[in-house]
C-alpha cells in the first residue's frame, strides 16, 4: 500500500491522527481512542523507508538532518489528500511516524463551539494571545480559527511563523504570509525579529520556545501589534511562571515590566479541554479570557480564583490577591 493510499483510507475512516510503527499495522486515533486500519497488514521496515522518503522529498535538508539526528517535522500534502502534520522519528533503531489530519477549511467559533470570549479576542488589535493546553487539545485549531476571523474583518497585514505551517490561510479582505521555520527561515527568533520590519498588525508565533522568542514577542506586544501564540500550560497561573521561567531570575523585573498594566501588553490564557466524543469540544471552560498582568501577580491566590469566574462571559477584572492591587 502507497503512503496516499494508507492516508485516504485513514480519512476516509474519519482519523484524527495515524501513528506507523514496525511490526504493527497502521494505527488510527478516532473519537480520542486508538485503534487500527481495518483490512491493513503490519508494518515493514522497507514500507516505512519509502514512506519517509515521499515525506521528506519535498526538503532534502530535512530528511538528511533525519538520518543524522533521528527526527523530523514537516507537512505533508499530495493529490486529493488534506494537508498533514508529521513527525517522523527513530524508536529502537527503526522508524516511526505520528500524523496529524490538518482540516482543508477553517473552522468557525461556532463550529468549534468556543465561547464568546474567544470571539472578542479576535477583536483585539495589539498585546499578547497565548492559547494553552496539552498536546491534541485544539490549540492550533483556535489560534486558525482566531486567524481566519481576523483575515476575513480586517484590512491589514498577517504574518505566521510555524514549524511547520498546517493550516493554509488564502488572503481575504488581509494579507497573510505564512513563514516556515526551516525552509523560509532559520528560527523563530530570527523569523520574529525580521517581522518586525515587515510592517506586521498580527504576528502568529506557532510555539513559545526560548527566550529570544517569548522576549521579541513581548516587544512587539508593548510596541503595538498583536501577537498570537501557544504555550504548554494549563492554566493562566502556570502560563506567567512558564513565561518568566525562560528567563534567569535577575530578569524577571524586565520581563514584568514590559508586562505593566499601562502599556496593555497583556496575556490572555485559556484552559483547553479535549471531548474525546465526535462533537466539537468547548474550550476554555475552567479559565475565562482574563488579561493578565505579570507584575508581581500573588499566582497561588490566582489558581484559586480563576475557576470561580469560569461562568462569566465579559473579559472582566479579578484580584492581584493579598500582595497586590487589581488587575486590569
Amino acid at each position: 500500500m502507497t503512503l496516499n493510499e494508507l492516508l485516504r483510507k485513514s480519512v476516509q475512516a474519519g482519523a484524527s491522527d495515524i501513528h506507523l510503527k514496525l511490526g504493527q499495522p497502521p494505527i488510527l486515533r478516532r473519537d480520542g481512542a486508538l485503534g487500527p486500519l481495518e483490512g491493513a497488514l503490519v508494518l515493514s521496515e522497507e514500507a516505512l523507508a519509502g514512506y519517509l522518503e515521499t515525506v521528506g522529498r519535498r526538503s532534502p535538508d530535512r530528511l538528511a538532518a533525519f538520518h543524522q539526528n533521528g527526527d523530523m517535522d514537516i507537512a505533508y500534502q499530495d493529490e486529493d489528500l488534506p494537508r498533514f502534520r508529521v513527525n517522523a522519528y527513530r524508536q529502537r533503531g527503526a522508524i516511526s511516524f505520528a500524523f496529524r489530519v490538518i482540516p482543508r477549511n477553517v473552522p468557525t467559533f461556532e463550529q468549534l463551539n468556543l465561547p464568546k470570549g474567544v470571539a472578542r479576542l479576535a477583536e483585539e488589535h495589539r498585546g499578547l494571545v497565548l492559547v494553552t493546553g496539552a498536546t491534541g487539545s485544539g490549540k492550533t485549531t483556535t489560534l486558525a480559527s482566531m486567524l481566519d476571523h481576523m483575515n476575513r474583518t480586517r484590512r491589514q497585514h498577517i504574518i505566521t511563523i510555524e514549524d511547520p505551517i498546517e493550516i493554509l490561510h488564502p488572503d481575504h479582505t488581509s494579507i497573510v504570509n505564512q513563514r516556515e521555520v526551516g525552509m523560509d527561515t532559520e528560527s523563530f527568533g530570527q523569523a520574529l525579529r525580521r517581522a518586525l520590519r515587515q510592517d506586521p498588525d498580527v504576528i502568529l508565533i506557532g510555539e513559545m520556545r526560548d527566550e529570544e522568542t517569548v522576549q521579541t514577542a513581548l516587544s512587539a506586544a508593548e510596541t503595538g501589534h498583536l501577537v498570537l501564540s501557544t504555550i504548554h500550560t494549563v492554566d493562566a497561573p502556570e502560563s506567567i511562571n512558564r513565561m518568566l521561567d525562560f528567563f534567569p531570575p535577575h530578569q524577571h523585573g524586565q520581563i514584568r515590566s514590559l508586562q505593566s498594566p499601562g502599556d496593555r501588553p497583556h496575556v490572555k490564557s485559556r484552559t483547553e479541554e479535549r471531548d474525546h466524543g465526535a462533537k466539537p469540544h468547548r474550550i476554555g471552560d475552567e479559565a475565562p479570557p482574563i488579561p493578565l498582568a505579570v507584575d508581581p501577580v500573588d499566582v497561588e491566590y490566582l489558581a484559586d480564583r480563576i475557576p470561580a469566574m469560569a461562568d462569566q462571559e465579559e473579559i472582566g477584572q479579578i484580584d492581584r490577591g493579598p500582595r497586590g492591587k487589581q488587575i486590569q
